[in-house]
């Protein structure tokens, strides 16, 4: 997967999530993606092909240890966060929109419930 695939992958799941908006905090460099304030997914629009996400501190810890083109997260907490590098070829589509799934959920989760624009628990599930 090279920078503009993964790029675009990530961002367009990220488009999708309910309650998702994209913000420039940082600048025009960097793309932010948040749901009711708090930061899901980040970045950069200069092509470089990073995008980094929130995860699980275990999971962050077994996905690097998985796949070379996960590694700690960019300029971000290195226990909470991942970052996804292209051009390394372990990267699948699938395994980038659940990340970023994942990432959304973390987030929505640690919301009061007022505020959550999903149940965490049952989003992305097939109904009973």
């Amino acid at each position: 997967m090279d920078a503009a695939q993964l790029t675009a992958i990530a961002t367009a799941r990220a488009d999708e999530m309910p309650g998702s908006a994209r913000e420039n905090p940082f600048g025009p460099e960097w793309d932010v993606y948040k749901v009711r304030g708090r930061v899901f997914l980040l970045a950069p629009v200069d092509g470089t092909g990073r995008v980094t996400l929130k995860s699980h501190p275990e999971d962050a810890i077994a996905l690097r240890e998985s796949f070379a083109d996960i590694v700690p997260g960019y300029h971000m907490n290195k226990k909470h966060w991942i970052t996804l590098v292209a051009g390394g070829g372990s990267l699948e589509e699938e395994l980038v929109r659940e990340l970023v799934t994942e990432s959304y959920l973390l987030v929505v989760e640690k919301l009061p419930k007022a505020q959550r624009p999903v149940d965490p628990q049952l989003f992305g599930r097939p109904a009973p």
